[in-house]
C-alpha cells in the first residue's frame, strides 16, 4: 500500500496537470477562433480582393474572360494625378465631413443639456422623438429632405413663394427689386440640389437630423456622471452658466467628447446613400460627388473596376489614419 506521502504527491500532481490543460496558451485563441474566421470572411478576404483589383485594369471584358491585366500602381497615380480628386472629390468629403460633425456635436450637446435639465416626463418625450429620429432609415430620411427641398412643391417653395407674394404686396420698392432679381424668389422655383454648396447643405441637414441622437444619449450619460457639487462650488464662486459649461463640464467629459467626434467624422467621411439618392448625386452632377459615390461610380457606371477599387482603398486609407488617432484618444485618456 502507498505511503502518505506518495498519496498526497499522487493527489496534488492531478489538479496541476488539469489546471495545466485548461490554462493552456493555444485555449483562448481556440475560443477566439470562430470569431476570426467569420470576420476574415466577411472582412479581410473582401477588403484584400479591392486591394489587389486596384493594382489591375479590370473591366467587363475581364469579367467576361475571367483574365486579369496587372498595371501596379498605374491607377494610384492616374488617381493623385487628377485634378478631379483634389479640386472636387476631397473638398466634397473633407469639407462636408468637418461641418457635418461640428453640427452634430453642437446639436447633440445642446439636446443632451436640454435632458439634463427636464423633469423626468419631458426626458422621456424628448429621448422618444430623438430615438425616432435615430431609427429612420439613411434612405427614407434623404427621400424626405428632397421632398422638402423639392424645386415645385416642395416645403422651402412654397414659403419662398409665400414670402414673394407679402414683398410684392406690402414690401418697399427697393425690396421688390431685389426680390425680383432673387434665384431664390423666382417664380419657377430654385433648384436647391444644382450647385455644390446649397447641396452639401441639405446633405449636412440630413446627417445631422440622423447623427445627433447619439451624440445627445452618449453626452446625456456622461453628464449623469459629474457630481452635482462641482457645479455648485462654481455657482458659488460666482461662474454663470457658460463658465460652468466650459470649465466643469467639458473638461470633465473630454473623454465622451472625442469618442463621439471622432466616430462621427468616420460615420460622416463614409457617406453614400445621404449623398447617391440626392437628384444629380447618382453622377449626373460630377460636382457633388464624394469619395464613396465617386469610387461607385466609377466602378459600376463607368465599369472601371480597377480605378474604382483604388478610390476606395485611398478612402480606406484616410478612414483608418483617423481610427488610429480614435484609438490613441481612447489610450491617452486611459493613462489619464
Amino acid at each position: 500500500m502507498p505511503s502518505a506521502s506518495v498519496q498526497r504527491r499522487r493527489v496534488g500532481h492531478r489538479p496541476a496537470r488539469r489546471r495545466g490543460s485548461l490554462h493552456s496558451p493555444a485555449r483562448p485563441w481556440l475560443l477566439l477562433a470562430p470569431g476570426l474566421i467569420i470576420i476574415a470572411l466577411l472582412l479581410w478576404y473582401p477588403l484584400g480582393r479591392v486591394v489587389w483589383l486596384s493594382f489591375q485594369d479590370y473591366d467587363l471584358g475581364n469579367i467576361r474572360s475571367g483574365e486579369t491585366d496587372y498595371i501596379g500602381l498605374d491607377n494610384y497615380t492616374e488617381l493623385l494625378s487628377d485634378s478631379f480628386l483634389w479640386t472636387t472629390a476631397l473638398p466634397n468629403t473633407a469639407v462636408f465631413a468637418a461641418v457635418a460633425v461640428v453640427g452634430t456635436v453642437v446639436v447633440g450637446t445642446l439636446v443632451a443639456l436640454l435632458l439634463n435639465a427636464c423633469g423626468w416626463l419631458w426626458r422621456t418625450v424628448i429621448i422618444t422623438a430623438i430615438l425616432v429620429a435615430w431609427a429612420m432609415p439613411a434612405v427614407t430620411g434623404t427621400y424626405v429632405w428632397i421632398w422638402v427641398f423639392d424645386v415645385d412643391q416642395g416645403i422651402v417653395r412654397q414659403l419662398l413663394d409665400g414670402l414673394r407674394t407679402g414683398i410684392e404686396a406690402w414690401g418697399p420698392q427697393w425690396l421688390r427689386d431685389s426680390a425680383a432679381t432673387s434665384d431664390y424668389l423666382a417664380a419657377d422655383g430654385y433648384n436647391w440640389f444644382r450647385e455644390r454648396l446649397p447641396f452639401y447643405a441639405i446633405v449636412t441637414l440630413n446627417i445631422v437630423h440622423n447623427g445627433f441622437p447619439f451624440v445627445a444619449i452618449t453626452v446625456f450619460a456622461g453628464l449623469t456622471t459629474i457630481p452635482r457639487e462641482l457645479h455648485e462650488a462654481a455657482m458659488i464662486d460666482g461662474a454663470n452658466a457658460w463658465q460652468r459649461f466650459w470649465d466643469v463640464t467639458v473638461p470633465t467629459l473630454r473623454p465622451v467628447f472625442a469618442v463621439v467626434t471622432i466616430m462621427s467624422t468616420i460615420w460622416d467621411f463614409k457617406v453614400f446613400a445621404q449623398v447617391y439618392l440626392m437628384p444629380g448625386g447618382s453622377g449626373s452632377n460630377r460636382d457633388v460627388l464624394n469619395f464613396g459615390v465617386w469610387s461607385y461610380v466609377e466602378s459600376f457606371a463607368q465599369n472601371q473596376y480597377g480605378y474604382g477599387a483604388a478610390i476606395a482603398v485611398v478612402l480606406t486609407v484616410l478612414l483608418l489614419l483617423i481610427t488610429l488617432v480614435y484609438l490613441r484618444t481612447l489610450f491617452a485618456e486611459e493613462k489619464l
